[in-house]
């Protein structure tokens, strides 16, 4: 009789789930090449992808992935990533996501720390998934990437 495997604690299987939406993230585009600003990626028969580069820090990057869609109630990108890039731990971490509900609406106004860590596992999932749809699309490599301005109404939905 083999011995059992060890266990992979939620924590260890979320900072997993953080590095590979790194290296999926840096499947896309290079950090070091971002500025401040909107750029978009077009792939013939798919969606246009928006990435906002909405700060620039020593360690980390702010950024908002979406497509042109809005949802028809709230005006809001849908669906949205709002992910922090550690560059420094070679991570990416979904903050906040927006599919069709605000994490208001889904966990109420005090979530206890379970459900508040259990939703970032989703939402961490949800961006990895997504990351790994939008290569298989195309959206691959600086040479799909262009700047674009982002209009203001877009930046204030954040």
């Amino acid at each position: 009789m083999r011995p059992p495997l060890p266990r992979m604690s939620r924590l260890a299987w979320l900072m997993g789930l953080y590095a590979e939406n790194y290296q999926r993230l840096t499947s896309l585009f290079e950090f070091s090449q971002l500025r401040e600003g909107r750029y978009v990626s077009h792939c013939p028969g798919g969606l246009d992808l928006l990435v906002d580069v909405v700060g620039i820090h020593a360690y980390t990057y702010e950024l908002r992935l979406s497509y042109r869609m809005r949802d028809p109630v709230t005006g809001q990108p849908d669906p949205s990533a709002h992910v922090r890039v550690y560059r420094d731990a070679r991570q990416a971490e979904a903050t906040h996501c927006y599919v069709g509900r605000r994490w208001q609406d889904v966990l109420g106004l005090h979530p206890s720390p379970r459900v508040l860590f259990g939703h970032r596992l989703r939402m961490n999932s949800f961006l990895n998934k997504w990351l790994e749809y939008l290569k298989a699309q195309g959206h691959t490599g600086l040479v799909a990437w262009s700047s674009e301005e982002p209009d203001e109404e877009a930046l204030s939905c954040a």
